[in-house]
């Protein structure tokens, strides 16, 4: 899915997601098989019984192997059961260069997005004390407005669902410096455009949490940390966590450090400008109490953050927007394993990897996170297999028959669902819209009755294959995921997998924005601009070896050179962006370093695209109006083409909208 991950979040790994930036990797990086880091188990005729001496050993046979092959320092495995611990253990180095280990106990890890999980649970208190209404409009409740979507209102329900339809935003989500974290003035900053009807379309927003959490400051007259203190650590005994940046000193000291690779040098801390997006730290053991506790349906012990039926409706209340595959509730999402019901939610920071499973009819829960990247994206291939490897000894698949569709139709709806698809978690009005150059998801027919869309990969980094089991559902082949998509009016206009379904759909492109047509364009374009320029010179020193006289003078050797020259600041332009976007996902530069080069550079694209077309133009009237040779003729007419596509995808990529926020 590295294509996914470019998009999204992916080259921004920001994803304190769902799975992106802050999560999740809204969109997941693909990494080295998990099997290559983590050995399957024998299949087995039966579940292992649940105990926690099996499990022990189970996890230590694992773990150490799963970290020194994919390069990563430490991770802590938490796994509770009927309100107890089963295993709690640390595994590999909080810090590499003091070869201090993790001890599970008091070693903090920074779970990225599942940090979300409280600031859902904040709001579910709210609401069970009256104080908030899940659908109600947020502006009764904000101090400043968030603007209408077709006259529909933002409510509470649609950001638990992920469905407020805002456009990503990138801008400055971690970042080096703590002056640059602030909830208030982060939202009031810039308010992402308003891009989907409320409700409607699955689209992981951390604007969209930290509002949640602003607004349970505004309505409880507490800041968010003293909040989630006071509501949620306290009664639940979690007094080695905190959400507050910089770190109390006290938990700094225990701290683990956070790598890109275990074997490079540890990075600095990474600060989360809007604190309920991500912002948390805390101890395996502290996890696992806010497991127990909602597994327990709101109580811990002798206290309890919610009541049953509270506990009840967050867990159970979904909204279905591609059937059958998996779906969000108020804040986690559906993330099933062979037959069972899981509730989830992961996360990741650049450095930090985490997720926490709740089987929730089963009342176990795991959680993993581990504190580095690793090679390949190693980390997510680790707590992806965790899961799935600790469901198949523990929890096998229940027995289903599997559907089928005759060929006839199979046929037919394979014909129906190829074409090219983008992601609906992207920027739609700033510049970062340019990422839908790399981004679109293309599904094709395999021509044997099954499909392919290539961002999905099997373990083997093969593109997985798909096949119809019932209308307009596809198995993976040889695999349990689904692929569904809807259809509207006799046409598929969107589909999506279980694994990104509850926070993240895929819609027909259209035709004036499809890379399939514009991707191939403009890399064309950029051959010709680059072959103009190359062979300038090297006409020139020809021309000069044979003592030859240009053909060319006055007015047309005016406009021979200009258009070079427009052809050079093109280029220029174009190497600028690809480095100005990846200024961007260095969270190490302040974003505000960068809103003076991201204004001059939209200016020069205006200049470059625009200018560059009314040169070219001029160049061809030149070239076709005197005695000229047809290949120069021909050039002439394909520089204008270029300049032209240089343009198109400048307006349709919003390259030209002249503001620095994104």
């Amino acid at each position: 899915m590295r294509r996914i991950t470019v998009f999204a979040t992916g080259v921004l790994s920001l994803v304190l997601s769902g799975t992106a930036t802050t999560q999740e990797q809204a969109v997941p990086p693909v990494g080295p098989s998990p099997e290559a880091i983590i050995p399957a188990d024998a299949p087995e005729d039966s579940a292992r019984r649940l105990e926690s001496a099996d499990l022990k050993s189970w996890l230590d046979g694992l773990m150490p192997y799963a970290l020194q092959s994919g390069d990563v320092a430490g991770a802590v495995v938490t796994v509770v059961e009927d309100g107890e611990i089963l295993v709690l253990e640390g595994y590999g180095y909080a810090d590499v260069e003091t070869r201090t280990t993790v001890d599970p106990e008091k070693t903090l890890f920074r779970p990225g997005s599942v940090s979300k999980l409280f600031t859902w649970t904040a709001v579910m208190q709210l609401v069970e004390h009256g104080t908030l209404d899940l659908d109600e409009d947020v502006n009764v409740y904000l101090d400043f407005r968030i603007p209408p979507y077709e006259g529909k209102p933002v409510t509470l329900r649609n950001i638990l669902t992920h469905t407020a339809g805002f456009e990503e935003a990138f801008r400055g989500l971690i970042t080096p410096d703590v002056e640059n974290v602030g909830l208030e003035k982060n939202l009031k900053r810039w308010i992402p455009e308003r891009v989907y009807a409320p409700g409607s379309t699955p689209a992981y927003s951390n604007y969209a949490t930290a509002l949640a959490g602003y607004i349970v400051e505004l309505v409880s007259e507490q800041t968010f940390d003293d909040y989630i203190e006071r509501h949620i650590f306290d009664p639940l005994e979690m007094h080695r966590s905190s959400f507050r940046q910089p770190l109390p000193d006290e938990l700094m000291k225990s701290m683990s450090s956070g790598y890109d690779r275990a074997s490079n040098p540890a990075e600095a801390y990474e600060y989360v400008s809007i604190a309920p997006a991500g912002s948390l730290a805390a101890t395996g053991a502290d996890m696992a109490n806010f497991m127990i506790a909602h597994l327990q349906k709101g109580a811990f012990g002798e206290a309890r953050i919610l009541r049953e039926e509270t506990a009840n409706e967050m867990h159970e209340t979904t909204l279905t927007v591609l059937p059958p595959l998996n779906r969000m509730a108020l804040g986690f999402y559906e993330n099933n394993v062979n037959g069972h019901r899981v509730i989830s939610h992961g996360g990741d920071t650049r450095l930090f990897h985490s997720e926490l499973n709740l089987f929730i009819d089963d009342g176990v829960g795991m959680f993993i996170s581990v504190n580095s990247g690793g090679k390949e994206g190693a980390a997510y291939g680790i707590r992806r297999a965790l899961l799935h490897q600790f469901a198949d000894r523990y929890f096998p698949e229940r027995a289903e028959g599997e559907g089928a569709v005759d060929a006839e139709t199979a046929a037919r709806h394979v014909a129906m669902v190829q074409g090219v698809y983008d992601n609906s978690r992207r920027a739609h009005t700033s510049f970062m819209a340019a990422l839908g150059l790399l981004g679109a998801i293309r599904v094709a027919d395999n021509g044997d009755g099954t499909i392919t869309a290539d961002v999905f990969e099997d373990l083997a980094g093969v593109p997985k294959k798909w096949r119809e089991t019932a209308p307009f559902v596809w198995t993976e082949v040889g695999g349990k995921d689904r692929l569904a998509a809807q259809v509207v009016d006799g046409k598929v206009v969107r589909f999506s997998v279980d694994e990104l379904s509850p926070f993240m759909v895929f819609d027909r492109i259209e035709w004036w924005r499809n890379t399939a047509w514009l991707s191939p364009l403009f890399r064309l374009s950029m051959v010709v601009l680059a072959l103009t320029v190359l062979l300038w010179p090297v006409r020139a020193l020809v021309r000069r070896a044979y003592r030859a006289a240009s053909p060319l003078s006055g007015t047309d050797l005016t406009a021979h050179r200009a258009v070079r020259i427009a052809s050079i600041v093109m280029l220029a332009c174009a190497a600028a962006w690809v480095g100005l976007v990846s200024a961007i996902f260095n969270y190490t530069i302040r974003p505000a370093a960068l809103d003076v080069p991201v204004i001059s550079l939209q200016l020069l694209t205006l200049v470059a695209t625009a200018g560059g077309l009314l040169i070219a133009l001029w160049n061809a009237r030149r070239t076709w109006g005197e005695n000229r040779r047809w290949f120069a003729r021909l050039w002439s007419g394909i520089l204008v083409v270029a300049f032209g596509v240089f343009l198109w995808i400048a307006i349709v990529f919003r390259l030209v909208n002249f503001s620095a926020q994104y």
